[in-house]
């Protein structure tokens, strides 16, 4: 294995995720959110294995935005025209991240839900 090429493509792996933080908008609301549910668990004290949890989906709705972009812009290459097959290609990708985020909804239910039922005063 070459070193300096497998260092060299950490480069251009992180030069992706800034251009996708600095170039989408839905990459940094996926951001803010993510700050945000990160802040929420330290609060709550959530244990080891819901910190799994919790950035591994995070890491799923980050990847698949990344993806979706990825997607989108290269589609936008090929064809600047409208297009049905490139019109439910970018539908679906963008379907897949939708889906993916209101699955993190849920998580955020099972790994938060009782411990603020329980800070509010619900149970």
């Amino acid at each position: 294995m070459k070193w300096k090429k497998f260092v060299k493509g950490f480069g251009f792996a992180s030069n992706g995720i800034k251009v996708a933080f600095q170039t989408q908008q839905n990459m940094r609301v996926h951001g803010f959110i993510a700050v945000l549910a990160i802040g929420l668990s330290y609060g709550l004290g959530l244990e080891a294995l819901e910190w799994a949890i919790l950035f591994l989906a995070i890491g799923l709705v980050v990847a698949l935005e990344m993806l979706n972009t990825a997607l989108e812009v290269t589609l936008d290459f090929i064809s600047r025209e409208q297009h049905p097959h490139i019109g439910i290609a970018k539908d679906v990708a963008a379907g897949a991240v939708l889906w993916a985020a209101l699955c993190c909804v849920f998580v955020g239910m099972g790994l938060w839900g009782e411990r603020l039922g329980l800070l509010l005063g619900i149970f």
